[in-house]
């Protein structure tokens, strides 16, 4: 049996029905992140663990520390930490709730151009943070350490504290993350008849700008940073403008053949109700 992505519902509830499901889902959504985040508090020890590898590797063998000032700062690491990777563990079941609440509403049309960017979604994101943890970070930490050693006759030597180091590795993975999900805005914005393929082409020198501009304010304020994440960002924009080429000549072939068949279609009607004509007229002569 083949599978079917069926229209949108023929019943229309009424608004109340439509707050008591989104409060089911919401509900699930919550749970989901609830239990994710009571096992991720668990193992935060290994997980802030897998998180410092990046700057282990960046100091000296052997050396380099993790402090914190105030008393109570590990422990809010350690629920930063359980929450952060608890977004990530339970958002399939998020998506799943989001995409059952929006879904009756769409025609199979509309659903079958949805799906796609809602599955794309976590994987561009995960690419992204995976590029800023195995790549960017480490680049990003070596540098900075350079500056230890001696400044004015004292010794200058990073500490860096425990909580504003998880800041920082956050702010890499949600820049680099949600930077790559540009694509999915851009082609929904030219799925939605915003945007065409050719403005974007023709305005590529601002979206030049407009990159570095953006890896400048999310990233750190190291030159490195932002080029790794402005160079990303162009291939994707360049890589949208491709998906776009062929999902409009996909389309205009759609287009091409559905005119065809409509044109067959009238052709054929016409000439149906043009041979019983003939057909009287061919009985009729011999009469005469």
């Amino acid at each position: 049996m083949a599978f079917k992505i069926k229209d949108l519902d023929d019943t229309q509830a009424p608004l109340l029905d439509h707050l008591i499901e989104l409060r089911g889902r919401l509900v699930k959504a919550i749970g989901a992140l609830a239990i994710a985040f009571i096992g991720c508090f668990y193992f935060a020890d290994e997980i802030f663990g897998f998180l410092v590898q990046p700057l282990t590797h960046a100091f000296p063998e052997g050396e380099g520390r993790l402090v914190y000032t105030r008393l109570y700062e590990a422990f809010f690491v350690e629920i930063k930490v359980a929450l952060f990777a608890a977004f990530f563990i339970s958002f399939p079941v998020i998506a799943n709730q989001l995409w059952a609440f929006v879904a009756p509403g769409l025609y199979a049309r509309e659903k079958k151009a949805f799906l796609p960017f809602l599955l794309a979604t976590p994987v561009l994101f995960t690419a992204g943070g995976a590029l800023a943890y195995y790549f960017v970070m480490p680049l990003a930490f070596t540098f900075f350490l350079k500056f230890q050693g001696e400044t004015g006759g004292l010794q200058a030597e990073a500490l860096p504290a425990m909580g504003d180091y998880l800041d920082l590795v956050m702010r890499f993975i949600l820049a680099f993350g949600v930077s790559f999900l540009m694509p999915i805005f851009l082609l929904l914005l030219n799925r939605a008849g915003l945007v065409t393929r050719a403005q974007l082409a023709a305005a590529r020198r601002y979206v030049i700008v407009v990159a570095f501009v953006i890896a400048a304010v999310v990233t750190p304020p190291d030159v490195i940073s932002q080029i790794l994440l402005a160079v990303p960002l162009l291939i994707l924009f360049e890589g949208s403008l491709l998906v776009m080429y062929f999902t409009e000549k996909s389309e205009a072939r759609r287009k091409a053949e559905e005119e065809a068949a409509e044109a067959a279609l009238a052709l054929e009607a016409a000439t149906g109700e043009a041979q019983p004509d003939a057909a009287d007229a061919g009985k009729a002569s011999p009469a005469e």
